[in-house]
């Protein structure tokens, strides 16, 4: 198909976080002559049109040989909608207002206490233009993705505070995705249903949590699929989060996993360095501790892979320094964390990767971490990124670091090529296989 073909050199020109952004979400329609490309939104296909619609022209007349001719960009999706014979309208708003819904914010959860960085930038900016513009096409549903612990969950709710505050009688709800189960069986048994309905249907603000859970969930599912339908042709803005990008969802429904990219989806990734100090110290000020600066230096080195991570390292620090009433230091740090510096020492870390490595394959270590893009070398280079990644937790931008100061986006694209690569060569998933063997044995 023409179509994968454009997809697979796209793919390598393009940085990885970008190609999963704008060209991953779009669907197409295409025959002998002509290439139909579906975009979920008009504030993407603005985009299309502008930054990418004439490379994906060339392409296809290049692997088509000049017969494909027409190449089109629109609006739409090649779903068909579900039937909806059970669904019931709403009712009008009464005159009095409705009873306001318990937010289940987190206090805590704000934008003044969340800490910015690279890995969480654009995710930052979406979340403050959701506040800005509630309900803004390009940015409904605002899908946020990333591994457990990263802040998704914090940026969200941050948006809820920040609406409420601006317009107090905006009607906001958290849910998990497991409460809005809970919550929909609930009313089921009750036979609240309709008082259910219109508790979730009228809303300004709908965020759910992890809602990949949902999948498979049957009733419940086809109910939030009804709610999420009603809230945006109602302008009520939606935040969802999940581990994974919405197309990568196992058992969700198609209808589901195209309308979660309507609007926007932004990942978040682990935090840097930089980051990582800057969250300790500002948990520290919150909890009314002054965090020497070296102190929190030694803690972001040692603990890389999450922020809730990064947090219980310093309940246990901060309950050392109660319990000796002492001022915080990086021996005290040290003692605090003796058990977590002794399992990280146990582990795996990026130098054994490329040490091993780098005697599989037979190169100097120099090469592999090297800029030379002959085969030998780039392709173990990609392998050995990969299993930093899988195997270390560390962050895109600390693995570049490793690999002479590459950036995040030269990282995440080699992560994806050997996921790729794996699936299509038997001899590099047996080498991973093995390399894998090597490194636990």
């Amino acid at each position: 198909m023409i179509w994968a073909l454009c997809l697979d050199r796209l793919q390598d020109e393009m940085p990885a976080n970008l190609f999963g952004m704008w060209i991953r979400p779009l669907q197409v329609e295409e025959n002998d002559t002509t290439l139909r490309l579906l975009a979920p939104n008009p504030f993407f296909r603005k985009h299309i049109a502008e930054k990418y619609l004439d490379r994906i022209r060339l392409l296809a007349a290049d692997f088509s040989q000049g017969r494909v001719t027409d190449v089109s960009l629109e609006v739409g999706t090649t779903f068909v909608r579900l039937e909806e014979p059970r669904r019931i309208t709403p009712p009008p708003l009464p005159s009095p207002a409705l009873e306001q819904p318990k937010s289940s914010l987190n206090e805590g959860s704000t934008f003044a206490n969340f800490v910015q960085g690279k890995a969480n930038q654009m995710a930052y900016a979406a979340c403050q233009h959701v506040v800005a513009k509630p309900a803004d096409a390009g940015h409904n549903p605002l899908f946020l993705y990333g591994a457990t612990g990263l802040g998704k969950t914090h940026l969200m709710q941050a948006v809820g505070h920040a609406l409420l505050a601006a317009k107090p009688s905006a009607r906001v709800l958290y849910l998990t995705s497991e409460k809005f189960v809970g919550g929909f069986v609930s009313a089921l048994q009750r036979g609240a249903i309709e008082d259910f309905k219109k508790s979730c249907r009228t809303l300004d603000l709908l965020l759910i949590d992890d809602i990949h859970f949902l999948a498979g969930k049957g009733a419940s599912l086809e109910e939030f699929f009804y709610t999420f339908n009603t809230l945006l042709e109602n302008r009520g803005q939606i935040i969802l989060t999940s581990d994974r990008y919405p197309k990568e969802i196992p058992d969700l429904d198609e209808q589901l996993k195209s309308r979660f990219s309507w609007g926007l989806a932004v990942e978040l990734e682990p935090p840097d360095l930089e980051t990582r100090v800057g969250i300790l110290r500002k948990k520290a000020e919150i909890k009314g501790l002054d965090l020497p600066k070296p102190a929190a230096l030694f803690i972001a080195q040692h603990i890389q892979a999450n922020v809730r991570e990064l947090e219980g390292a310093l309940n246990k620090v901060i309950a050392m320094a109660n319990f000796q009433r002492k001022v915080i230091d990086i021996d005290m740090v040290r003692n605090a964390l003796k058990d977590i510096l002794a399992v990280r020492a146990r582990q795996v870390n990026i130098d054994s990767i490329q040490k091993v490595i780098a005697e599989y394959y037979r190169i100097p270590i120099r090469e592999l971490t090297g800029h030379k893009r002959l085969r030998i070398y780039a392709r173990p280079r990609q392998i050995a990124m990969a299993l930093a990644r899988e195997l270390t937790g560390d962050s895109y931008p600390d693995i570049g670091l490793a690999f002479e100061g590459r950036d995040h986006s030269t990282v995440m694209h080699a992560c994806e090529k050997v996921e790729e690569l794996r699936k299509l060569d038997k001899e590099i998933a047996e080498d991973y296989h093995n390399l894998i063997r090597l490194l636990h044995g």
